[in-house]
């Protein structure tokens, strides 16, 4: 009955108008390079005190998931990501719309989000109370592992030299360190600078590798023959791509539904391990970072997943799983309610009407995806004299909008002038971006471990959930070269056939 209950709330048609509102400008705000999910919900929360809870959280909630898809649009057509937890999709997103592939990139992002999205809100509606119990037992040890692990998969997370991904992982960790440390109060690399004391912002520099760098790419090639798409751009995904991606998404669903409900891991981390995982276990590991289909199923996947997960916790225990699910536990104390335990006792119909609302916005913006692929994908049959100084004022004003300040401006345009250089020298961005994203999770997390433990590192062999990610990082360090070893191995016991012995 609380389930009917909560289904009769959210089909009221105020309530299912908000709701494709609500999904319509997540996609539009979550293509805006700059602009993110949890900046739209921010901005709309004021507007919702006047609704009812229902319909006030359930548009909340319709904007979130909407908007962790719209990212995903300009990450595939300019390798701009709207927001950061597309910034994998790129990887493999904007090398097939290069190919001219783009709505068959599009369609596909569009089927396997709606698949992680639908996935996770399954399981937040059948496990949500012992889910957020399990997460509840995360520590600052346990989220150190899970960085670590995380990061142990620098050294294959894109096609390029293992030791190019290795340094360029440990560029993104140190530029993570600058600003003011937390624990110690110490000045880092800031170089008497007073905008660098809170650190660098990761939504310049991820605008600055991937756009600004790709637009300088574009700009040394003013001279060369101007490159033609094929109508095939327009083209949707067939059934062959998914009968090859299905087990992808399915395992990237997992993984980010899991990745979501740990309290402030978030969209991006588990895109970026979506992206990983799906590379593993391809057959066609050398096609990833050239145009590889499942390169854009793995992340698409697992970062909307990490929507539905994000919000076990947030309803659970009251604890934001992400950004946005932050700012939507501040909607849901502003209409008097109290995530916690109790609320699914007492108020059952509310937690269903938002998990219907996240359904629907699923299946709205699965239309919205399908149909809008194909007039999408039209930009990159726009001449690149035309199309790229418009990518240029999208990247100032998406700089710009994070903070307001002229020196995220800045930030975006260093980076994208040492993503230039390093793309030439044969460098990926993934593993900067991946040690970036990860980097102050490691540090704060081992920070709050040492306190914990009273600066005695034996005490992390105590903790049973952190020594299984270690073990899953030395297996995933491991791996590769035991497989090359193996290899070899096979080659030299195989038998040796000539012509004379045939």
């Amino acid at each position: 009955m609380d389930i009917l209950g909560g289904l009769l709330e959210v089909i009221q048609p105020s309530t299912l108008f908000l709701i494709m509102a609500g999904t319509i400008v997540g996609v539009l705000v979550g293509a805006l390079p700059g602009l993110s999910s949890s900046m739209a919900v921010a901005l709309l929360l004021p507007f919702t005190i006047y609704l009812e809870p229902i319909p006030a959280i359930a548009m909340l909630a319709a904007l979130y998931c909407a908007g962790t898809f719209g990212g995903s649009i300009t990450a595939i057509l300019i390798n701009a990501p709207g927001a950061p937890p597309a910034a994998a999709t790129a990887f493999d997103g904007y090398p097939l719309a290069k190919k001219g592939e783009a709505g068959r990139a599009l369609g596909m992002a569009a089927v396997a989000s709606v698949s992680g999205g639908i996935f996770s809100l399954i399981v937040l509606i059948l496990a949500a109370p012992v889910l957020a119990t399990i997460a509840y037992r995360f520590g600052p040890p346990e989220y150190f592992a899970l960085t670590v692990f995380g990061l142990s998969m620098l050294a294959s997370i894109s096609g390029k030299s293992a030791v190019k991904n290795l340094i360029g992982g440990a560029f993104g960790v140190l530029l993570a360190t600058i600003g003011v440390d937390l624990t110690t109060g110490v000045e880092r690399f800031t170089f008497g600078v007073p905008q660098l004391y809170e650190g660098i912002s990761f939504i310049p520099v991820l605008i600055g590798l991937f756009a600004m760098a790709e637009l300088l790419d574009q700009a040394g090639q003013k001279d060369s023959p101007l490159e033609r798409f094929s109508i095939s751009a327009l083209k949707l995904p067939g059934i062959d791509d998914f009968k090859r991606v299905w087990k992808t998404i399915l395992r990237s669903s997992g993984l980010g539904t899991f990745v979501g409900i740990l309290p402030a891991e978030g969209s991006t981390v588990a895109a970026m391990m979506g992206y990983n995982e799906a590379k593993r276990w391809s057959k066609n590991k050398d096609n990833f970072g050239k145009g590889e289909i499942e390169g854009v199923a793995g992340p698409e996947a697992a970062n909307n997943a990490a929507t539905g997960g994000a919000m076990v916790p947030t309803l659970a225990l009251g604890i934001p799983g992400s950004a946005t699910a932050a700012v939507i536990l501040g909607g849901l104390q502003i209409h008097g309610l109290r995530p916690g335990p109790y609320l699914f006792e007492n108020q059952p119909n509310l937690l269903y009407a938002i998990f219907f609302a996240m359904l629907i916005a699923n299946f709205v913006f699965l239309c919205f995806g399908l149909v809008g692929a194909k007039y999408f994908s039209r930009i990159s049959l726009i001449p690149r004299q035309f199309l790229w100084p418009t990518v240029f004022c999208l990247c100032v004003v998406g700089a710009y909008g994070v903070g307001q300040s002229m020196s995220d401006v800045y930030i975006m345009l260093v980076a994208g002038l040492i993503g230039y250089f390093l793309n030439k020298a044969g460098f990926s961005p993934a593993p900067i971006i991946m040690g970036l994203v990860l980097g102050h999770l490691v540090e704060n997390s081992l920070a709050q471990s040492m306190i914990l433990f009273d600066q005695d590192l034996s005490k992390f062999f105590t903790r049973p959930i952190a020594l299984f990610f270690f073990a899953l990082a030395i297996l995933s360090i491991a791996s590769s070269p035991l497989s090359n070893w193996l290899k070899g191995r096979r080659r030299a016991d195989a038998p040796v056939y000539n012509d004379l012995n045939e």
